[in-house]
């Protein structure tokens, strides 16, 4: 690995470390609200089917940014750079799938009560915390996957590209984990 390449290296691992550190935090911050309002009947509301949905989309772009790690240590700029940019697509589409879940979620009969407030907010108030972070995903992924177009990364040059693959990685664990927290302090998922 290059100096320079370890500098980067070094502080995408302290951006991840204080991104953990974040998330754990407001999931831990959220497990306490929801313990405490368990008795309310707004906490039985069911989640959006399309919280589930958009999950196998944030899975499948996980998987092509590890596939376009594969592909920039072979050389093959086009390939890798196709495969970032169908990702940043799809990424898009995740955050409209979230988007629409969120208001589906925000009309439900969770929150006929008032706006915004009990566990479904704070759902809310966490999914949207991660959409700010996966948008800033969707635009890096966009620089990098043009970029790679551009035949800037190699076998030798390709860290934009593996900490873009580490970031969705760290993407995908934080919302499983923040579903899996949903799923078990609400009324589960309309099917």
């Amino acid at each position: 690995m290059l100096p320079n390449d370890r500098r980067q290296h070094l502080g995408g691992m302290l951006f991840l470390i204080s991104l953990l550190v974040f998330f754990i935090s407001s999931l831990l911050l959220y497990a306490i609200y929801a313990m405490n309002r368990r008795d309310d009947p707004q906490s039985l509301a069911t989640l959006p089917s399309g919280f589930l949905i958009s999950t196998l989309f944030l899975v499948l772009i996980s998987g092509m940014v590890h596939a376009a790690t594969r592909t920039v240590r072979r050389d093959r700029s086009a390939g890798t750079g196709m495969l970032l940019a169908v990702s940043a697509v799809l990424a898009s589409i995740f955050m409209g799938m979230q988007f629409y879940a969120m208001t589906e979620l925000l009309g439900g009969e969770a929150l006929q009560g008032g706006t915004g407030k009990g566990v479904a907010g704070m759902i809310v108030v966490l999914a949207i915390l991660h959409a700010l972070h996966v948008a800033g995903g969707v635009i890096s992924l966009g620089i990098v996957s043009v970029r790679s177009l551009m035949g800037k990364y190699d076998h030798e040059r390709h860290w934009p590209v593996d900490f873009a693959a580490q970031y969705w990685h760290f993407l995908d664990v934080v919302w499983l984990c923040m579903l899996a927290a949903f799923w078990f302090t609400t009324g589960g998922f309309e099917i």
